[in-house]
């Protein structure tokens, strides 16, 4: 596997994990604004969620350890987007189902990829793993009570703001751990502890 970045420099490989942080955070933001309208396009999340799996893809193929990992990561994110697009939906339900799979299995996929690692890195990994398994037992905890809601109200602009968050958080702990990655990578050029850094 270390032969697929031969030709890439350290510093290269910061700067393109770094740039990847930022994108998925910004993503995060947008996902963060989308309550601003009345309701969630299926489509605009399956964009969100392709970019950001796309995104995620190239990150992962500039890792050094892991990069199956986080490659496969940001493939589920892209195939859970490619859900929305292929098959949009105006209910609310639709929409949290898939996203609940997302974030289990993306939960998953990380938690195993961080028992490969060591360090700050290991630990923002299994923060990401942490944070999307709790998002879907709080979908899982709340899609219940929201049955109701929506079943005699419709979805509320609550909900609806409640549903993307779950997307901006994830985004964003992805993002930051995008960038611990790329921080990690730049000590290493930087002359950090002589070896490379587990990312």
């Amino acid at each position: 596997m270390a032969g697929a970045n031969i030709g890439l420099t350290n510093q290269a490989r910061a700067r393109g994990l770094r740039v990847a942080g930022l994108a998925i955070i910004g993503l995060g933001v947008a996902a963060a604004l989308l309550p601003v309208g009345k309701t969630i396009s299926s489509d605009l999340i399956g964009a969100l969620m392709i970019a950001a799996g796309l995104i995620e893809i190239v990150a992962g193929s500039l890792r050094r350890d892991v990069r199956a990992y986080s490659m496969a990561a940001g493939g589920v994110t892209a195939v859970a987007g490619l859900l929305f697009l292929l098959n949009p939906e105006t209910h609310f339900f639709p929409i949290v189902t898939p996203i609940i799979g997302w974030l289990v299995l993306r939960s998953l996929i990380l938690a195993y990829a961080s028992t490969h690692l060591k360090g700050s890195v290991r630990t923002w990994m299994g923060l990401s793993a942490g944070m999307d398994f709790l998002l879907a037992v709080l979908l899982i905890a709340g899609l219940s009570i929201a049955t109701i809601i929506v079943s005699i109200f419709g979805p509320t602009p609550q909900l609806i703001a409640s549903f993307a968050w779950v997307l901006a958080a994830s985004f964003a702990v992805n993002g930051l751990l995008l960038l611990e990655v790329a921080s990690c990578e730049r000590s290493s050029y930087d002359g950090g502890d002589g070896g490379p850094a587990p990312i």
